[in-house]
């Protein structure tokens, strides 16, 4: 298990990552963490990470509305 605040943001591929003992790193995309995948992988070897995160903070904002309210008021002249 590894805590996301362990992990390196990487802003242009929009991703987190961790060293793993093959040398290579574990990756994981903030899509994923979105999705609400919570395992990394490594692509050189078969090790996976769980991360540890508040998915709270991984909310699509495309999925989020944002509902307004109005009141009709009527003006005479």
């Amino acid at each position: 298990k590894v805590e996301i605040e362990d992990m390196d943001y990487d802003e242009e591929q929009d991703s987190y990552t961790y060293p793993c003992p093959c040398g290579d790193k574990f990756i994981i995309s903030s899509d994923e963490l979105i999705d609400g995948l919570d395992v990394a992988q490594c692509p050189s070897c078969s090790l996976v990470i769980k991360v540890i995160y508040d998915p709270d903070d991984f909310i699509d904002e495309q999925d989020q509305t944002t509902t307004f309210q109005a009141e009709v008021i009527n003006i005479s002249a």
